[in-house]
């Protein structure tokens, strides 16, 4: 008895031991780059074209925002400026200031599109197609790419030179692809689908991105001032991009008021059904889906995707051309456990060869509102603990289990329906 009394004064004093030395290691670390620190809040380096990589175009995203970046019209925030920082920033994700002389300054996100390693390796794979080494002169290199392959004699960016290259494209329709250029934000002439329209520069851009990270042209070809749930795109200089800052995101809620996670809730759903049924006839699949991948406004309180690098795109108007083997037939998810936090099972094959598909709804519910839906080793999904009354009614518990694990026959489509009318419903109720 008194080794069991013993063995939490021992875990105690450990814990609090580790929590000191690492206190002292960051103390140490701070006094170390006291210089650097000083110098990181006086000096604005995203005037600085090797920071941004604008030095590095055409094997860059765009540089529609470079006169602002070099006018020091965008400053980062506070912990944004200190560089010893950037080793727990692994996604590059930085929050910044943006100003403009008579609206005054606004919170903006910037990105890099990737981590440094993945950053590195785009160079090291540039300049192995073009001279057959690692390292190279890289704005050289990419004029001997398939990045510089279509030059201004090509007339259309088709779906045989740039299918597979990412999850965007990886069945593209020509509609796809013409919505694509006519929308490109990081040229002048915008408005055209004519690639011949575009510079050299401007061509190798959009290609870069296209294979790389396609995150800002899903945002561009599907823009919130359309209506779609995303960011909002504003620029790129070099190998920084611009978006629109949305707010918390949705992992900040997950203990909010019940009122305040049935009506995000319904809004996720909304969404499903936005990206897979539209007048367009796109259907956009979410291939990763976390809570980390979704914002919600301040003031509004509307649910947003600020994370669209993992989007499939399927035109349905093409499947229905083509009519590929079991086109017509509804394609339903399958549900599968993993020990993993926000894990899907999908065919991105079948995804963009049916025009009835499941996928959305089986992703919002698995991964956000269900009791499958695990996120930073908490579980129970956003609609975790509901009020008494509606936790013994037991209906919204047997449709999240149907949406995220259904047990009948294409049940997950009758249930998604389902659902989203009675979350409309929990939600005016609670006004």
């Amino acid at each position: 008895m008194n080794m069991l009394r013993f063995l939490p004064l021992k875990l105690g004093r450990l814990y609090r031991c580790l929590k000191l030395l690492f206190v002292l290691g960051l103390f140490v670390i701070l006094l170390m780059n006291t210089h650097n620190l000083f110098a990181s809040f006086q000096k604005n380096e995203l005037t600085d074209r090797r920071f941004i990589s604008l030095n590095k175009c055409p094997a860059c995203f765009g540089t529609s925002w470079c006169r602002k970046f070099m006018n020091g019209q965008i400053s980062f925030e506070t912990w944004g400026r200190l560089r010893f920082l950037d080793v727990f920033n692994v996604k590059n994700v930085f929050f910044a200031q943006y100003g403009e002389p008579r609206e005054g300054t606004r919170r903006i996100v910037l990105k890099r599109l990737g981590s440094n390693q993945e950053l590195a390796e785009i160079d090291q794979k540039i300049c192995k197609r073009a001279t057959g080494r690692t390292r190279c002169d890289l704005i050289q290199a990419m004029y001997k790419t398939e990045f510089a392959r279509l030059n201004g004699d090509v007339r259309l960016l088709t779906p045989d030179v740039v299918e597979g290259w990412s999850d965007l494209v990886h069945c593209p329709s020509q509609r796809l692809l013409d919505r694509i250029v006519r929308r490109y934000a990081e040229t002048k002439d915008s408005g055209s689908f004519l690639l011949k329209n575009l510079k050299d520069t401007e061509r190798m851009q959009l290609l870069m991105t296209l294979a790389f990270n396609p995150e800002p042209l899903v945002l561009q070809s599907f823009p919130s001032d359309e209506g779609w749930p995303f960011a909002k795109y504003l620029g790129a200089c070099g190998r920084m991009v611009a978006v629109n800052y949305v707010g918390e995101e949705l992992w900040s809620f997950f203990n909010a008021p019940w009122e305040t996670r049935v009506d995000l809730a319904k809004q996720l759903m909304d969404i499903a059904e936005q990206l897979t049924n539209n007048d367009f006839d796109f259907a956009l699949y979410l291939l990763d889906v976390s809570f980390d991948n979704f914002a919600v406004g301040p003031r509004d309180g509307k649910v947003i995707v600020v994370d669209a690098e993992n989007v499939v795109v399927a035109d349905k108007r093409l499947i229905k051309q083509n009519k590929p083997e079991s086109y017509d037939v509804w394609y339903e998810s399958k549900f599968e456990e993993c020990d993993k936090e926000a894990c899907l099972s999908f065919s991105k094959d079948m995804l963009c060869s049916r025009v009835t598909v499941d996928h959305n709804y089986y992703a919002i519910c698995q991964n956000l509102l269900s009791r499958y839906a695990t996120w930073r080793g908490s579980s129970g999904g956003l609609l975790h603990d509901p009020p008494p009354h509606i936790a013994k009614d037991g209906q919204l518990e047997a449709m999240l289990e149907e949406c995220a694990n259904p047990r009948k026959h294409y049940g997950r489509f009758q249930v998604a329906k389902e659902l989203r009318e009675y979350l409309t419903q929990l939600s005016a109720n609670a006004r």
